[in-house]
């Protein structure tokens, strides 16, 4: 069960963690809504109360239009992702290894659904500015293998002291789980007294209320039901997963008569130049939220980091910025020109019959009127007199005030700032342009789109690094001994495979 004081501290330096990315997750969700079509939910206060800006709209009379573009221009950039998709290939000083794990990491690929999973990926960067991978070794679906598995932000957390937009300085990094109870026992139980263990903690009922104590005997702000401590489903069992390096002590050693520099936990002999010296190592932690440890552990993978792979944008810093938050102000501004536009079109006269009430012939109501001139080859019978008016319709044109023109002004702004312009979007050309000019406007609008893509290239050639790492690594003998002969396994498993 392990030291609860301590593995409470923990918790609270990820609760701290996870609290510092609050911005980013209801900016996310921001970006989130306007690109899925719900773009007039932000909350405005109205004499005192606080509602979503189309209940305002809607008791003014009006109805909250929108022309999603957001979502086009989303859509876009994934089709040019999936029309240039190309996976980094390893290489290697000798072909044979270099030509092995190519076909190894084809066939893992298939087994993850890999093009489908990374354009989901690149959605959420899109949406967000930032993506998250989890690669591990396991047994799942009836195969012992390596597994892609993309991570819902609103469960990650890193730490907040990050400033390399490589994300080398990363101290802290992890996941929320919530888990249905026999999930958990899967994971975590290796007894019978292991699942009576877990029972006492989650399964007695009175989980919340244990969760709103402990809190208030920390004093600790509970937060509401959907807090850091809380599952954000009734009977499910919330876990947290945290990687953290922690400091080991050691002897930064140097053999000179071998030319090389190598760590060890004990002192080097004499022929054998050494320093004490502290060397960070990533450890493991599935706790509680009462601080319980149900695993913890020093990294089992060989690349000796944790099994995440996360990117930012761009992370200026430490700052997010997507691509939709880009042009979300274009696209309120273009929703309000139309919803405009179309009280201005409902307000103009169209149709409006007046009638004088003289010139209503006699047994007519002014009903009978409007029935009989509204009706095919309707008759009014009417008598003139000196100085009286006729029946007549009036219909006007919706004033111009220029909404059109600000309209276009808008969609304009919107190509500009996105960088997904006509020709990218495949729109016809205007006359008199050549197929030469379009080409290269086509070329262009790609090469705004190049540091976004290329950024989300960095971060899939980092995931592959780890698939390698987690092959050479796990892959039994006999496994690697189908694809190559026998002498090569050793070869390839110490062999320095590159992107």
């Amino acid at each position: 069960m392990g030291n609860i004081r301590k593995e409470m501290a923990l918790l609270c330096e990820v609760r701290c963690h996870w609290d510092g990315m609050a911005a980013f997750r209801q900016e996310r969700d921001r970006c989130k809504r306007y690109c899925y079509g719900d773009q007039w939910g932000d909350l405005i206060k109205v004499d005192g109360t606080w509602m979503r800006e189309e209940h305002y709209i809607r008791m003014h009379g009006s109805e909250p239009l929108k022309n999603n573009l957001i979502r086009r221009l989303v859509k876009q950039v994934l089709g040019l992702f999936r029309s240039e998709h190309d996976l980094p290939q390893p290489q290697c000083q000798r072909k044979r290894e270099a030509d092995c794990m190519v076909e190894i990491l084809s066939d893992i690929d298939k087994l993850n659904c890999v093009d489908e999973l990374n354009v989901r990926a690149l959605e959420e960067f899109l949406i967000s500015g930032m993506v998250a991978q989890r690669k591990t070794f396991g047994w799942r679906q009836g195969h012992c293998d390596c597994w892609t598995d993309n991570v819902a932000l609103d469960y990650f957390f890193i730490d907040n002291a990050m400033i390399d937009c490589r994300g080398w300085d990363v101290g802290c990094v992890g996941e929320i789980h919530d888990l249905s109870f026999d999930k958990l026992c899967c994971e975590f139980a290796h007894s019978e007294s292991d699942v009576q263990w877990l029972q006492s903690i989650y399964g007695n009922g009175q989980y919340e209320d244990r969760v709103r104590q402990m809190l208030s005997d920390f004093g600790m702000d509970t937060g509401g039901p959907t807090d850091f401590f809380f599952p954000g489903k009734r009977h499910f069992c919330r876990v947290y997963e945290v990687w953290r390096k922690e400091l080991h002590w050691g002897w930064l050693c140097h053999d000179r008569t071998q030319g090389r520099l190598f760590w060890s936990e004990e002192a080097p002999p004499r022929d054998v130049s050494g320093k004490w010296t502290p060397k960070e190592e990533w450890h493991f932690y599935y706790l509680t939220p009462f601080g319980d440890v149900l695993a913890e552990g020093l990294t089992p993978y060989s690349h000796q980091g944790h099994p995440y792979v996360f990117k930012a944008y761009p992370f200026i810093d430490g700052e997010v910025h997507s691509f939709v938050s880009d042009i979300i102000d274009q696209q309120r501004y273009t929703n309000r020109l139309i919803t405009l536009y179309d009280w201005v079109m409902r307000s103009s006269a169209k149709g409006v019959l007046l009638v004088p009430e003289e010139s209503i012939p006699d047994g007519y109501t002014l009903s009978d009127v409007a029935d009989e001139w509204s009706r095919f080859n309707g008759v009014i019978p009417v008598r003139t007199r000196n100085g009286e008016s006729l029946p007549q319709q009036v219909s006007a044109n919706a004033v111009n005030v220029g909404i059109n023109e600000l309209l276009q002004t808008q969609l304009g702004f919107m190509e500009d700032i996105s960088g997904v312009t006509g020709a990218l979007q495949g729109k016809a050309s205007n006359a008199g342009v050549s197929g030469t000019l379009y080409e290269q406007q086509t070329h262009n609008s790609a090469l705004s789109q190049l540091d976004l893509l290329d950024s989300f290239r960095h971060f899939l050639t980092e995931g592959r690094r780890k698939d390698m790492s987690n092959v050479q690594q796990f892959y039994s003998d006999e496994r690697l001994a189908e694809r190559m002969p026998a002498s090569h396994v050793m070869a390839f498993r110490q062999a320095k495979i590159l992107i």
